[in-house]
């Protein structure tokens, strides 16, 4: 090597053969040729040619020189590089440069060679390729490490190949590149910032998206340099992330997003960085922990991402973040879940807990983001999502917002035609989502136009899409009816009706835009468009497009006739389709694109086109039924057993042959009705009989040979068919044939001579029949029916015993274990009922010899005869019958004006009734009553006793009784201003009197001054008050105030010369006073108008007499607190979910309440509560709810301990005031059944003698300590609620019920009375009642007979604390009681447990 040095010394520079001395006196050309000749030289030397590198040792110096490294000629400046290479590496490993500055030249020449690597198709591409292969090959740039400016160099080497590299380079390209990088990497001794910064700016998007290969390469070259460059990166994010020095790099702003890159490419890279995020993700900078939960968020969703099992404290910090305060950091959190549940389907376990928190957050977009999370990994795989978490889905369809509702509704409806309808995942995945039909179906009791558009919407298109064949589509119908919960077909029927009714609405619209003009006409076009708008969205706006569309109706002939086709009954689905693409595509105008009024016009069509059944669809669902008949469909398949299939395929016929009775109108379908009436299935041939009751009034003319057939079939059913049977065929006849009277009199006929009262079992189809004749035609049949009802029900069914009844505990047993003789004394009391409306007239006073019989039964506690030969579950059905028939009766106005109001109290005191299915029938029959407005407003009064009942869920089911009634009445007063006349019929404020004076008559009521008496005086009044003031429209508290001042300067009517009387009547005023007192602010100020007092109830105000008294003892007083009344709408509240898990189970006992709240507030003495929402047992639980269920304590009960009332021993005088509730006197006893048997002589006693019910009553209030296998129904778990239903136009509602008839109003009842009877006790899965104290004054009370029925004796009841009233029951779906006779059925046959979450939002969810 010294030599070599020497020869160096000497300068003389030596060539290869061939090659002559190569300086800038040479051309261009001839300097290129020569240099290829050195490089060929150099490429074929080794480093063992000792001699060779000796000899070339200056030549290597010369190529060195500025002459060369500055040369303008590229190929030149190449040529020299490939020498430079070779020599560094021949030479290895002491290069022939030893000047520090000479080697930085030469490695930053070679660098700028590189450059040439860019133009993969340059002719030089060859030698930039060996020159690159070169020096990674012999790692020549580590030569450098020893340099001061070796950072220099290396930057400049890794910015020129990520500059370079392209997607023209191969393999082996990439490959060298690596090669030489990674060496510098590897074996030096540091990785300075600016070198770092080189590699991993290629990492951030905006490069990574412009030079994929640069991306690629840094990739690669982290990958094979992991461990040796880890450190330097986790100082560099230690600097950033932990001492915030973010000058360190310019790619300190990109650092979260180099983090995922790392992470992406080597886990390991970052194995120092993670808990530095952990620390991060608790920044009090909103957007640090914003970024840093983006960043996680795709770290941990990655598809092959183990970062959640190999760093679970980071997993856990990171889950806590759901729980962020800041809004876009929890709806990041949110939108990861859908990634996470997909990619990571064993992290569901985790994450279902936080998306429940977050399904109840504050914000809507929250909300929504959870549910678009749920349902897009769902849609993706259902077995991807578990339970809990579709609930959650399922909840929010019941939101505040309706965004959030409608992305629910729309999420769960892709699930279920993806997976039921399309059969997408299995048997199993089907079956995992078969609630979300019920669910859908459910929403339709909501309030909302929206809701109620959507459900249609999503039955058209997702659950029965319209666009299938007719054939297919009718199947999916079939198959999805017979799947449906009852609820969930009581809002399919309800749709169904309502669409019905519109379709109606605009029929009539046609019809009055056809008349000529006039003001009547606009007026009663107005009246009209304002009766369609109620049924669109946003009626505001929706009022004037409406009428906008009566004008265009008008001037249009061409959209008139389109529109007529389209409600007539006789167009097809294909008709519908064009009719709306047509009158659509008119509307439209291509200029304007959002077109409110299209829009509103589409929503009208849509709800009123049939786009599901025409007479093809009839025929093809009815073939459906005959396959399942016939054994030949597909019901195991469809998870249907085929009795069940046929059973709810006739009852969807039948509910269709009421919306659409002419797409009956064949002689196929009414052949296969009569096959259906031949069948064993008593269900089966009823829906048949009620199909051809709505269908075949043109049967006669139309279809004779058809007539010909039914008749008979008809009269043997009406002669010996079942008594539901015998009940629908009357009805067929009366409906179908114009000679009925003939047809009539052949059955009754034979029926009433051979009615026999020793043959009890075989006397119930004859009294149904011959009382469904009495009501349709009493005049045909008047004298017969005179004698029947005196003679043969009154003296020899209902006044004799002739089967001593089991001796029972029971209040209540099933129907098929009540006695022959009682259902047939029950059918009795309903054809006498059936009878006089009938009549419609008491001129033969039999009217009021029904009424003391019935008041009879009631004073007897249903042992008429009182000879204690009946057993209790036998007088308490016919305790309800008489009570029923009492409501019916009340119905019919000239009835009405003869109960006296010692009858009305009786028969109100039934609602407190000691049975509690007899309880609930009532309060049913009497809210169905009032809903119509058949009932007189001081029925409603009624509900106030429900105060008193034991058990919460009936308590809740009479408030929301109240709620809706009252609601009914304000929407019919705003409808019909004009009729100020009836103001005091339908005004609700007007039951405040009745309710006052029902009280002051309350048995209960002994002493005037009792304090624990006056309490439920209070807890009574406030009952009835809290939701009548719940709005103080038109000033309405100083109204009511005013109505109690002007009672208290009246007498009692009852007994106005009774000074106790009246003075019971003044302290329930005073106890109503100072509730309005302490719960408005408005009760001083001028009553809008002078409050008239129902003559009946008050005497007239005695001008000279001012009653300014306080009748209230001074210690009442503090029982009264301040606070606003609680704001009710009808349909209740959401509940939120409670928070343990399962699903809520219902009881029997909710079956007709309509929905319910929190029962705080029912208490005036009790804090005042929310206006809009509860408290929330969880702090996560926020405003997107209408009303938080409070969590129920393991110590609640459905039965509450019974209220502390103390009967206290009353004078002689006090008694003769009261029904008396002790046994009645022997003399009483022994006349009882020959004075109700006289009452059907001939009376001439006088008419106020007649009416006067027996003196001494009984009152039925349930036994406060009863134990609850006698009387009270098991309770499930709490739910969320339902809300029924709204009711439509009441005046629409009384125009139908005049066009169905009595018939059809009694055939409602009947059912009702069905549903009553077919109530029974639940055993299993509900709640259980409070165990009773045990004592032997509750022995003796058992063992005593009824006379004292509902109360044991004081010494069995202790004083006990009044417990405060807890939360609302479950609402039971009870749809208003619109009078289509499908409806009825429904509800007749019905164990209705109510669908969970069905509720309706106070003001609007929440």
């Amino acid at each position: 090597m010294a030599h070599s040095k020497a020869r160096a010394t000497d300068g003389k520079v030596t060539y290869p053969p061939g090659v002559k001395e190569i300086s800038d006196k040479i051309s261009k050309e001839e300097m290129v040729r020569r240099l290829k000749m050195v490089v060929k030289t150099f490429m074929d030397m080794d480093q063992d040619s000792e001699e060779e590198k000796e000899l070339y040792l200056n030549l290597a110096l010369h190529l060195a020189s500025d002459f060369f490294l500055k040369h303008p000629d590229k190929d030149v400046r190449l040529l020299v590089a490939c020498c430079l290479a070779d020599i560094f590496r021949i030479y290895a490993p002491e290069a022939p440069y030893t000047s520090p500055d000479k080697l930085k030249d030469i490695f930053m020449f070679i660098t700028r060679q590189l450059k040439g690597l860019e133009d993969t198709k340059s002719a030089q591409f060859n030698r930039y390729f060996y020159l690159l292969e070169n020096i990674a090959w012999v790692k020549s740039y580590n030569i450098c490490f020893e340099l001061e400016d070796s950072n220099e160099i290396f930057t400049q080497l890794y910015r020129t190949l990520f500059q370079v590299i392209n997607n023209g380079h191969n393999q082996k390209v990439h490959m060298h590149m690596v090669d030489l990088m990674s060496s510098i990497i590897c074996e030096g001794d540091t990785v300075s910032q600016e070198l770092l910064d080189t590699v991993l700016v290629n990492l951030v998007p905006a490069h990574k998206n412009l030079n994929k290969q640069a991306y690629d390469l840094a990739k690669a070259l982290l990958k094979r340099t992991a461990q040796a460059i880890e450190p330097y990166i986790t100082n560099f994010f230690n600097q950033v992330l932990m001492l915030g020095k973010t000058s360190v790099s310019d790619l300190s702003e990109h650092v979260f997003d180099l983090i995922l890159e790392l992470y992406n490419i080597d886990s390991h890279l970052l194995l120092s960085v993670l808990p530095q995020l952990e620390f991060k993700l608790k920044s009090n900078d909103n957007d640090e922990r914003l970024q840093v939960v983006k960043l996680l968020a795709k770290m941990f969703g990655a598809k092959d991402s183990e970062l959640a099992a190999q760093n679970k404290p980071l997993w856990q910090c990171y889950l806590g973040r759901f729980n962020d305060i800041h809004v876009p950091i929890r709806l990041e959190c949110v939108k990861f879940a859908s990634h996470c549940l997909m990619n990571h389907p064993d992290l569901a376990k985790d994450l279902t807990e936080y998306l429940r928190v977050r399904s109840h957050d504050p914000e809507e977009a929250i909300r929504h983001d959870v549910i678009v999370s749920i349902v897009t990994a769902a849609k993706k795989d259902l077995s991807l999502v578990n339970d809990a978490l579709l609930n959650f889905v399922k909840e929010r369809t019941l939101d505040k917002r309706w965004r959030v509702r409608k992305e629910a509704m729309m999420g769960l409806a892709s699930i279920y035609r993806k997976y039921s309808l399309q059969g997408e995942g299995g048997r199993e995945a089907s079956k995992q989502i078969s609630w979300i039909k019920d669910k859908l179906l459910h929403i339709y009791y909501q309030n909302s136009i929206d809701d109620r558009l959507l459900v249609e919407r999503v039955f058209a298109q997702y659950m029965v899409p319209h666009n299938l064949e007719t054939t297919e589509r009718m199947k999916c119908l079939y198959y999805l009816y017979a799947t449906l919960d009852t609820n969930a077909v009581k809002a399919l029927n309800e749709m169904w009706k309502c669409q019905n009714l519109l379709r109606h609405h605009v029929k009539d619209l046609l019809d009055l835009v056809k008349k000529p003009k006039s003001e009547a006409s606009s007026k009663a076009v107005f009246a009209k468009v304002m009766v369609i708008t109620r049924n669109l969205p946003d009626p505001g706006k929706a009022q004037d497009f409406v009428k906008k569309l009566a004008q265009v109706l008008d001037d249009d002939e061409r959209i008139r006739d389109q529109l007529e086709t389209l409600v007539s009954p006789t167009c097809s689905c294909k008709q519908a389709e064009v009719c709306v693409r047509d009158i659509t595509k008119k509307l439209g105008s291509p200029k304007q694109p959002s077109n409110p009024f299209l829009e509103m016009v589409k929503f009208l069509l849509e709800r009123i086109a049939p786009v599901h059944i025409d007479t093809e669809s009839i025929s093809a669902l009815i073939k459906q039924v005959n396959k399942s008949i016939d054994g030949t469909a597909d019901d195991e398949e469809e998870g249907v057993p085929t009795d069940e299939a046929i059973r709810a395929g006739l009852e969807l016929l039948k509910v269709l042959s009421f919306t659409h009775p002419v797409s009956f109108h064949s002689a196929e379908t009414f052949e296969s009705l009569l096959g259906c009436l031949k069948m064993d299935d008593e269900k089966v041939a009823e829906a048949a009989l009620q199909i051809f009751k709505n269908t075949g009034s043109k049967m006669e003319e139309s279809f004779p040979h058809i007539k010909s057939v039914l008749l008979p079939v008809l009269q043997a059913k009406a002669k010996r068919g079942p008594p539901r049977q015998a009940k629908y065929a009357i009805h067929c006849i009366n409906a179908m044939f114009s000679n009925r009277d003939t047809h009539f009199a052949q059955i009754f006929e034979p029926l009433h001579k051979g009615l026999d009262p020793a043959n009890l079992e075989q006397l119930i189809t004859p009294l149904t029949t011959l009382g469904h004749l009495a009501q349709l035609a009493p005049e045909q049949f008047a004298a017969p029916l005179k004698s029947l009802v005196a003679n043969f029900i009154v003296k020899d069914l209902l006044m004799n015993d002739r089967i001593p009844g089991k001796k029972t505990t029971k209040l209540w047993v099933p129907d098929d274990e009540v006695s022959p003789e009682t259902l047939a004394k029950i059918q009795g009391i309903k054809l006498m009922v059936r009878w006089l409306l009938g009549v419609k007239n008491n001129q033969s006073k039999s009217g009021n010899s029904t009424l003391r019989m019935l008041t009879a039964i009631l004073h007897s506690d249903g042992d008429l005869t009182e000879q204690g030969r009946m057993g209790k579950p036998d007088m308490s059905r016919l305790r309800l019958a008489a009570a029923c028939a009492l409501l019916k009766l009340a119905q019919e106005p000239c009835y009405h004006e003869i109960i006296t109001l010692e009858q009305y109290q009786l028969c109100a005191l039934v609602i407190n009734d000691e049975c509690y299915q007899v309880r609930q029938c009532f309060s049913q029959k009497l809210h169905r009553g009032l809903c119509r407005l058949r009932l007189p407003l001081e029925y409603m009064a009624v509900f106030a006793l429900c105060a008193k009942d034991p058990v919460k869920e009936r308590r809740a089911h009479a408030r929301q009784c109240l709620v809706k009634n009252v609601n009914i009445r304000r929407e019919y007063l705003k409808q019909h201003a004009a009729i100020s006349d009836k103001l005091f019929s339908l005004l609700p404020e007007y039951v405040v009197p009745y309710t006052i004076h029902l009280l002051a008559h309350d048995p209960d009521y002994v002493k005037v001054q009792d304090i624990e008496q006056l309490k439920e005086i209070k807890e009574a009044l406030w009952f009835v008050l809290e939701i009548i003031m719940a709005k103080n429209e038109n000033n309405s508290h100083a109204f009511i105030r005013k109505m109690v001042e002007n009672i208290k300067q009246t007498k009692d009517a009852q007994a106005p010369t009774d000074a106790k009387t009246n003075e019971k009547l003044y302290t329930v005023c005073d106890v109503a006073m100072h509730i309005i007192m302490s719960k408005s602010t408005t009760y001083s100020l001028e009553s809008p108008k002078d409050p008239v007092l129902p003559s009946r109830f008050f005497t007239k105000p005695d001008k000279n007499f001012s009653n300014t008294k306080n009748y209230l003892p001074p210690e009442m007083k503090a029982f009264f607190t301040p606070g606003k009344p609680k704001s009710a709408n009808v349909l209740g509240a959401v509940n939120k979910p409670l928070s343990s898990a399962g699903k809520q189970l219902q009881s029997k006992a909710s079956r007709m309440e309509t929905a319910s709240n929190d029962d705080s507030s029912s208490n005036p003495g009790s804090p005042q509560r929310s206006k809009t929402r509860h408290d929330s047992t969880e702090m996560d639980h926020s405003e997107n709810e209408d009303i938080s269920l409070k969590r129920a304590d393991s110590t609640d009960k459905d039965i509450e301990k019974p209220r502390g009332r103390k009967r206290a021993v009353t004078s002689n005088d006090d008694q003769d005031n009261k029904p008396k509730r002790g046994r009645k006197k022997a003399a009483a006893n022994t006349t009882a059944a020959a004075e109700s048997e006289d009452q059907w002589d001939d009376d001439t006693r006088p008419e106020d003698e007649q009416n006067s019910p027996p003196k001494k009553g009984r009152r039925g209030r349930p036994p406060k300590s009863a134990t609850p296998s006698q009387d009270t129904p098991p309770k499930g778990k709490r739910g969320r609620k339902k809300a029924a239903p709204p009711p439509e136009d009441e005046e629409e509602e009384e125009e139908e019920d005049e066009d169905r008839g009595e018939e059809e109003a009694e055939e409602e009842e009947e059912e009702d009375d069905r549903s009553s009877e077919s109530m029974e006790v639940k055993t299993k899965g509900g709640r259980q009642a409070r165990a009773p104290r045990r004592s032997q004054g509750l022995e003796s009370a058992e063992s005593t007979p009824q006379k004292r029925r509902g109360r044991p004796p004081k010494s069995a009841q202790p004083p006990a604390k009044k417990p405060t009233r807890g939360g609302r029951s479950k609402a039971a779906a009870a749809k208003d009681d619109s009078e289509e006779e499908e409806e009825e059925e429904e509800e007749e046959q019905e164990d209705e447990p109510t669908p969970k979450g069905r509720k309706k939002a106070a003001g609007r969810r929440r």
